[in-house]
C-alpha cells in the first residue's frame, strides 16, 4: 500500500528531475480551468461556506468599507469604523496586530470574491454591490494612500486581482481603467525590486524616510508576481509583464530553491508559499524553467519537510528549518499550528498550478489532503468580523475565533469558498479531469460539440465510493480522467454496472470511448487506515488517517493508545465519528470537519 512516505518520496523524484538544468522536460499545454459557472456545487459543507461568505460580505456597510481609503486620501469618511485590523487610526498595538494594524488590507481580496461569487450565480445584487464599490473607490484612489504606510505591497497586489476579477468575472469594464489609476498611484511607493523581509525592508524604508518599526520591515512585495503576471494575460498591457518580472524574488528565494537548496526555514509560511504560485506564472508566462523548478522543488520540501498529517504548515506562521525538530515541538509549544483560509488558500493555488503544468495526480492528492483536514473546517466567518485563523495541532486544542476582527484570514476565506469549483474539475483539448470528489454538477462543450452534463454523487471521503453520471444531448467521443490517489490501491471501476480496466498515468486513470445519455461511471477507492508519525524522530507520535481524513482524538488532555486499537476504531453508523477501546475507555474520533468546540489531539502516543 503506498503511504505518505513512499509519495512523497516519488513526488522528491519529480523534484529532482525538474532540477536538472541539463535536460529540461517537454510539457504539454498546462490544463484550462473550467469557468465558475461551469460548475454547481450540490448542498454540503463546501457549498454552504461558498453561500455564507457571500451573504456577510454583501452586508458589509459600504461607508466602513471605503473610510480607510477616504481618510488617507484626505476625504470626508461618514459612516462606521468597521473594526479590527480594517480601520485607519493611530495603532493599537497588540501580539495579534491590534486596532488599525492593516487599513483597507481586505478590501480587494473582497471584490475578488464577490466577483467570483458573481461568476458562480450571476447573483444581480452582487454585481450591484460591485458596481457601487468600485464608483466610491475611484474617488477614493490616491498615491496618499502608500505613503509612510506599513503594507503598500500588499494592499496594492490585493487590489490588483480584485479589479481584475471584478472586469473579468464581475462583468464590470470600468475595473480595467481602476486597475490603470491604481497602479499609477501605488507604483511610486512599491521598492525598486522585490525585497525579502525583515534588513532588505528596514534598508530601503530609511532611505525613502518611511517608518522602519518592526511591522514596516512585512510588507510582501515578493507576492506581487503572481497577479501582475495575470493581470498581463488577461489584456492589462506589457507594463504588468515588466512589474512582474521586477517583484520575482530571485536571488535570496527562487534561484536557491531552484537548485534544491531548501532557503524555506524561517521565513514566513504563507507568504512565501503564495510567492510560489509567482514562480509558477513566470513559466506560464516567460517560460521561464528556472521558476519551475524553483516552486517544485519548494512544493517538495514542504509536503516531505514541513507538513503536519493534515498536510498544512507554518506553526507560529513560519516555515521550520531543514533537519530541525520544530515541528514535534509544535505540538507542545504552540496554539498557532496552521494559518487556515490564508495558508490553504496558497496551497490551492500552488497545487492548482503544478498540476495543470505537470498533469500530476500527486498535486491534487495534496490539495485534497489540505481541503478536508483544515479549510472546510474553518469556524465560519462571522457578520462582525470574527474569523478562523488558525488550525491547532496542540495537545488538547479547541477551534477559536482571532482575537481582533477582520484580520487577512477574513480577505482570503471567501476566496478559497468560491475556488472549490476551479479546483474539482480541468480539462485539455480531449475532455475533462475530474480532480477532487466533491458532489457537483458539471456542465460543457466536448471537443465534438455535444452538450454535457456529468453529476457527481456520493459520501466521499468517508465512503470510498463514487458515482457519475452522464447527460450528452447526442452519442459524443472524449476521455475522462479521474485521479486516484496515490493512497488508494488497487481502485475499481465500472461502467453501466461493467467491470472496466483502466490505466492509471500520473495519478489518473482515463476512460476514453463514445459517451451515450444515461451513461454511469463507479469509482470504489479503499480507505487504507494507517498512523503517520509527526516525523521519524518521533515515530510514536502519529496521527490516524484514513484515506484522506485525519481522524482527530477528542478529549482535554494527550491521548494513549497501541497501535491495534487506533487501527482497528470503526465508524459509527450515520455518523461522523469513529470508535474504539482504549486502557483508558473508548476513544472517539472526528474529522476536522465534524469537530465544533470540543477539545481534540491530532496527534495521538501510540503505546
Amino acid at each position: 500500500m503506498p503511504t505518505r512516505r513512499s509519495f512523497l518520496k516519488s513526488a522528491g523524484s519529480v523534484a529532482a528531475a525538474l532540477s536538472s538544468t541539463a535536460t529540461e522536460p517537454e510539457l504539454p499545454r498546462p490544463l484550462d480551468e473550467f469557468n465558475y459557472s461551469n460548475v454547481e456545487l450540490a448542498p454540503g459543507l463546501a457549498q454552504t461556506q461558498f453561500e455564507q461568505t457571500q451573504a456577510v460580505l454583501l452586508g458589509l456597510n459600504e461607508d466602513s468599507l471605503l473610510k480607510p481609503w477616504r481618510l488617507r486620501a484626505g476625504l470626508p469618511a461618514p459612516g462606521p469604523e468597521l473594526g479590527g485590523w480594517y480601520d485607519e487610526l493611530p495603532l493599537d498595538k497588540t501580539e495579534s496586530g491590534g486596532h488599525g494594524f492593516a487599513p483597507a488590507h481586505c478590501f480587494g481580496q473582497w471584490i475578488s470574491a464577490l466577483a467570483r461569487g458573481y461568476a458562480v450565480n450571476h447573483d444581480a445584487r452582487t454585481r450591484a454591490k460591485l458596481d457601487h464599490l468600485l464608483a466610491l473607490y475611484e474617488a477614493t484612489i490616491s498615491g496618499r494612500f502608500y505613503k509612510n504606510f506599513r503594507f503598500p505591497a500588499y494592499n496594492y497586489d490585493k487590489m490588483v486581482i480584485g479589479l481584475l476579477d471584478a472586469q473579468h468575472l464581475g462583468d464590470l469594464p470600468q475595473a480595467r481603467k481602476l486597475l490603470e489609476l491604481t497602479t499609477d498611484a501605488a507604483d511610486p511607493y512599491l521598492p525598486p525590486h522585490a525585497l525579502d523581509r525583515d534588513e532588505p525592508q528596514r534598508r530601503w524604508r530609511a532611505s525613502v524616510g518611511d517608518n522602519t518599526t518592526d511591522d514596516y520591515t512585512w510588507d510582501e512585495s515578493y507576492t506581487l508576481a503572481e497577479n501582475l503576471y495575470l493581470a498581463y494575460e488577461r489584456g492589462a498591457g506589457d507594463r504588468y509583464q515588466k512589474m512582474a518580472r521586477r517583484f520575482l524574488l530571485n536571488e535570496t528565494y527562487f534561484d536557491p530553491l531552484s537548485e534544491n537548496k531548501n532557503v524555506l526555514g524561517k521565513h514566513h509560511a504563507y507568504s512565501f508559499c503564495n510567492a510560489l504560485s509567482s514562480a509558477m506564472q513566470a513559466y506560464i508566462c516567460d517560460g521561464s524553467q528556472k521558476h519551475l523548478r524553483a516552486a517544485s522543488n519548494a512544493f517538495y520540501m514542504i509536503t516531505n519537510t514541513q507538513s503536519f498529517a493534515t498536510g498544512a504548515w507554518g506553526p507560529n506562521e513560519s516555515f521550520i528549518a531543514a533537519g530541525s525538530d520544530d515541528l514535534y515541538a509544535s505540538l507542545t509549544g504552540t496554539h498557532r499550528g496552521f494559518e487556515t483560509p490564508c495558508g490553504s488558500y496558497a496551497h490551492f493555488k500552488l497545487t492548482r498550478y503544478l498540476l495543470r503544468v505537470t498533469r500530476d495526480g500527486r498535486y491534487g492528492d495534496s490539495m485534497e489532503r489540505v481541503l478536508y483536514n483544515t479549510v472546510l473546517g474553518a469556524k465560519p466567518l462571522q457578520s462582525d468580523g470574527r474569523a478562523f485563523y488558525y488550525s491547532d495541532y496542540h495537545f488538547g486544542a479547541t477551534k477559536t475565533y482571532f482575537p481582533d476582527v477582520w484580520p487577512c484570514c477574513s480577505g482570503t476565506l471567501p476566496q478559497v469558498a468560491a475556488d472549490y469549483r476551479i479546483l474539482a474539475y480541468f480539462h485539455d483539448s480531449r475532455g475533462p479531469f475530474v480532480n477532487l470528489y466533491l458532489p457537483s454538477q458539471l456542465r460543457w462543450i466536448s471537443p465534438d460539440g455535444a452538450e454535457i452534463k456529468l453529476t457527481q454523487s456520493g459520501d466521499y471521503p468517508f465512503l470510498g465510493g463514487v458515482t457519475m453520471s452522464l447527460r450528452v444531448s447526442r452519442p459524443s467521443t472524449f476521455a475522462l480522467r479521474m485521479r486516484i490517489p496515490g493512497w488508494a490501491a488497487n481502485p475499481a471501476l465500472r461502467v453501466n454496472g461493467a467491470p472496466v480496466p483502466a490505466r492509471i498515468v500520473s495519478g489518473f486513470a482515463t476512460l476514453e470511448r463514445k459517451w451515450k445519455d444515461g451513461d454511469r461511471i463507479e469509482l470504489e477507492l479503499a480507505l487504507p487506515v494507517r498512523l503517520e508519525a509527526i516525523s521519524p524522530q518521533h515515530p510514536d507520535t502519529v496521527a490516524l488517517v484514513r484515506g484522506p481524513l485525519v481522524l482527530f482524538a477528542i478529549g482535554d488532555n494527550p491521548t494513549t493508545a497501541t497501535r491495534r486499537q487506533l487501527i482497528s476504531a470503526e465508524r459509527i453508523p450515520q455518523q461522523s465519528t469513529w470508535t474504539t477501546q482504549t486502557a483508558s475507555g473508548e476513544l472517539h474520533l472526528r474529522p476536522f470537519m465534524a469537530i465544533s468546540d470540543e477539545r481534540y489531539n491530532t496527534y495521538i502516543t501510540a503505546a
